[in-house]
């Protein structure tokens, strides 16, 4: 599943009016554990465990610290109806999410009012909207669904602030996702048909070529698996998919 779409760049927009379309139509599900977006309920605890990890590392804060990004800013792209601005907003940062769909900003607005929590939620191309920069950005099993991957990475590395932190999660290409993520995911309602294209999956070697060409170097991955007995969590396996930082090079 994904987090949604968003991206622009001055050489032409990065979004995909259907991909985001897809997802809009989603807006109304994605706090429904049991609903459509239930995968990414699964797989949030596992990325915001890789998340503050990265975080302690990084600012070399405080381990038992409840909110160790209090003070500082933070972007969430692609961000769907808020279910990582939520956390991090609790982490202590000010938050900004941006999302193709302002059909999904508005309920991720909406939820979080009800949850007492201030965060910003704007809707559109990240490279047109001149957000400035943020401490830490994250993109969450986005850069999958855009039109302009290079152009998309760019607008991300300009929102990161200097000594900021990135961090993105995103399915491999290979055969096993190829059959799981894709086929049996989609055949038995685990996500939404339509959901994943696995032509657009990038590699972890892409993604650094990638990173590498906006002036970011990507730390040491690590696979986000499935087993009956763990369910999803963090492992050496990047066959299904994997998470990394990146920082300025």
């Amino acid at each position: 599943m994904t987090d949604a779409i968003s991206g622009s760049s001055a050489q032409g927009a990065t979004i995909r009016p259907e991909e985001a379309a897809h997802f809009g139509q989603l807006a109304s599900e994605w706090w429904d554990p049991k609903g459509s977006s239930a995968m990414l309920h699964k797989l949030n605890p596992v990325r915001l465990a890789f998340l503050r990890e990265a975080v302690d590392l990084h600012w070399a804060g405080d381990v038992e610290s409840v909110r160790p990004l209090a003070g500082k800013t933070a972007l969430d792209v692609g961000c769907g109806a808020g279910l990582l601005c939520e956390p991090l907003a609790r982490l202590g940062a000010e938050v900004t999410g941006v999302d193709a769909a302002p059909e999904n900003t508005a309920a991720a607005a909406a939820h979080a009012e009800a949850a007492g929590l201030d965060i910003r939620y704007v809707p559109g191309e990240l490279g047109t909207l001149g957000l400035g920069q943020f401490d830490l950005v994250t993109a969450m099993e986005v850069i999958e669904h855009v039109a302009d991957k290079p152009a998309f990475v760019a607008q991300l590395a300009e929102r990161l602030a200097p000594g900021g932190l990135m961090v993105l999660s995103t399915p491999n290409r290979t055969l096993a996702s190829r059959a799981l993520l894709v086929g049996a995911a989609e055949m038995v309602g685990m996500v939404p048909r339509g959901t994943h294209h696995w032509d657009d999956f990038v590699t972890p070697d892409e993604l650094a070529d990638l990173l590498a060409e906006a002036g970011l170097a990507m730390g040491e991955p690590q696979g986000i698996a499935f087993s009956p007995a763990k369910g999803l969590h963090l492992s050496d396996d990047l066959s299904l998919n994997f998470i990394a930082t990146a920082r300025r090079d």
